[in-house]
């Protein structure tokens, strides 16, 4: 394995290496704007199935093809509807996933055996650099083993994967931090089957009308045509806890109450000094999602590191990209949460 650095600059040379790779069949792990994802050949069969294999991922938990530009979308899927073309045109290239119905050039194992597919188009310049150059459709999830938080810089994931891929391509710290909102329209409504950075009231404004999918903050069973519908997912190995209120003191109130002396917490900046004497992990400042979606996957892995008995987490009100960020969060805690 190697570690391809394009911080500041994409080498053709090396630009054409990772290519190659991904068209022999190879996995390679890239940044996008959201998380870094771990990637193969779409189309390749065997390719996808080691990325399942990679990950230890579950082979009812479809994947996401990528895309850089539309002509690759005509060739995977069938003509998108009206209102499908509205969601396209707005929100893609982003942070966005669609889920789309599949054409047989898209391999069962990619879509689970589902007759869709959720196709994005990245706006991460790197990304789209290696998917053009490859000129390849390339299916990839997050880069983390499953059930882990997602990675969102090259520290965080290299030794996971050290000895599973070919490249780690290394573009810095990924900027939105979560991943990309998932849609699909049903009887022409969009429905957010994944919240993400693009929010119910970004779609709301281009198409008039949006809907959540009632598993966004609970378990699904059976089939799912989103991943990170189903499993406990995000998770750091220390067992963690959840914790929500409208009320600031009433927040504080569920942490005390919950709170032993071997407890580390992951909260607002404003809420630090009320925990001296405990292990406090700082996601940003209250009420600013963006910076909290941007450290929320790293911290959740760096606080392990605490080897405490039990995490903390403080949520966020349950709006805009908050949906996405209690989406994830109550997921890594496995469904442990409080709310009063």
């Amino acid at each position: 394995m190697e570690v391809i650095d394009f911080k500041n600059n994409i080498d053709k040379d090396k630009l054409n290496m990772i290519s190659k790779s991904l068209q022999n069949g190879e996995l390679v792990i890239f940044p996008t704007e959201t998380v870094y994802g771990i990637g193969a050949n779409a189309l390749n069969k065997d390719a996808v199935d080691n990325i399942f294999k990679a990950k230890g991922r579950a082979n009812d938990n479809p994947l996401i093809v990528h895309i850089s530009n539309f002509d690759m979308l005509k060739e995977l899927v069938y003509e998108p509807t009206d209102i499908e073309k509205k969601l396209i045109d707005a929100f893609m290239p982003g942070p966005f996933t669609l889920i789309l119905k599949k054409k047989n050039i898209i391999p069962e194992n990619v879509s689970c055996g589902l007759d869709t597919v959720g196709i994005r188009f990245p706006e991460n310049n790197i990304a789209r650099e290696i998917i053009e150059n490859t000129n390849l459709p390339i299916a990839a999830p997050s880069a983390n083993i499953s059930s882990k938080p997602s990675g969102t810089k090259v520290e965080d994931i290299i030794e996971e994967f050290q000895d599973k891929v070919s490249y780690i391509v290394d573009g810095g710290e990924t900027k939105i931090g979560i991943e990309s909102t998932v849609v699909k329209v049903i009887d022409n409504i969009p429905t957010i089957l994944r919240p993400g950075k693009i929010t119910p009231e970004d779609i709301k404004e281009v198409v008039g009308c949006v809907k959540i999918d009632e598993h966004v903050y609970k378990k699904a069973t059976g089939k799912v045509e989103s991943p990170g519908m189903k499993y406990k997912h995000y998770a750091p190995s220390t067992p963690c806890l959840l914790v929500y209120s409208d009320n600031n003191q009433e927040l504080i109130n569920l942490i005390k109450e919950n709170i032993t002396a071997n407890t580390s917490i992951i909260g607002c900046v404003e809420h630090k000094s009320y925990f001296p004497n405990h292990k406090y992990h700082v996601y940003g400042h209250k009420e600013n999602n963006d910076e909290i979606s941007h450290n929320i996957f790293s911290l959740l892995r760096e606080v392990d590191k605490d080897k405490s008995d039990l995490i903390i987490i403080e949520g966020v009100k349950k709006q805009g990209l908050g949906i996405a960020i209690m989406n994830r969060l109550i997921r890594s805690c496995a469904y442990n949460y409080k709310e009063r």
